[in-house]
């Protein structure tokens, strides 16, 4: 293996010809995913991953001035590919990787054929006229209780990322995933997915994309799904009875037959 792929941990598996990466969120690895995955592989390339300083990635390399910004996290992505050679892809980013992905877009256009966004926000921050679901003082406050009970933190948040109590393994496994993380790293990724704004880059973007927006999504809201529809010039919004924000996990069948609704398509493949 290469030191990029070790870097991240990357898997490659599966069938078919046109490759599906799977870029996971804030907190997580590449996991979150299988249960999406028997599905994908059966039909295409899948590509999975760990960030730098996520899952079963090479910790010592994480560099705070490279993952200061979401361009350091959309490098990643754009070395992967460009090392396995892998071009017209279907990315499929959850929360953050979406604005990851769409930064990789415009650096590295050749790498995408189009692109899923799983529960996206392009800015979190409620700012003059733009509604982002949080004031400053909120998201301070959270990684000002990360950085003083980390424990405390991860069993507050994960919860309210999740939802669905009545499977509270779920909620569970995603603290002990926020938790398994190096404590800086986690509130220095935080800082950078919770501040980034990612209002402009949007327009750039004129691959198809799918936005998949959850009801009951506490951290991305229908309100931000619509304004990145809105914005993202070749795009559609399929909405879903889950409620949370990562819907790959606490609802995968559903999740499923969007993605098979949609990836099939002419307009998808190419």
């Amino acid at each position: 293996m290469s030191s990029i792929s070790i870097r991240n941990n990357v898997r490659l598996f599966g069938n078919g010809d046109r490759t599906i990466i799977l870029a996971h969120g804030f907190g997580c690895d590449q996991a979150m995913w299988r249960y999406v995955i028997p599905f994908l592989e059966k039909h295409f390339r899948v590509l999975v991953f760990d960030y730098v300083g996520c899952g079963k990635s090479d910790v010592t390399s994480y560099d705070d001035n490279r993952y200061g910004t979401l361009s350091g996290y959309a490098q990643d992505i754009i070395e992967i590919c460009e090392e396995l050679n892998i071009e017209q892809s279907i990315f499929i980013g959850h929360s953050v990787s979406s604005m990851i992905g769409v930064l990789a877009y415009i650096e590295r256009p050749q790498i995408f054929q189009s692109m899923v966004m799983i529960c996206p926000s392009s800015c979190y921050l409620n700012m003059d006229d733009y509604y982002g679901g949080f004031e400053k003082n909120e998201l301070e406050d959270l990684l000002e209780m990360l950085d003083s009970n980390y424990i405390e933190w991860a069993n507050y948040l994960a919860p309210v990322v999740m939802k669905n109590q009545e499977r509270s393994h779920l909620s569970q496994e995603l603290a002990e995933s926020f938790c398994s993380m190096d404590k800086s790293i986690t509130k220095n990724f935080a800082r950078v997915t919770f501040f980034s704004d990612n209002r402009q880059d949007l327009k750039k973007v004129d691959i198809p994309c799918l936005i998949i927006q959850c009801a009951e999504d506490d951290i991305a809201n229908e309100r931000v799904g619509q304004f990145v529809k809105d914005n993202l010039p070749n795009s559609k919004i399929a909405y879903m009875e889950a409620s949370g924000h990562c819907p790959h996990m606490s609802h995968p069948q559903e999740t499923i037959d969007v993605l098979k609704n949609e990836l099939f398509t002419e307009k998808f493949l190419g």
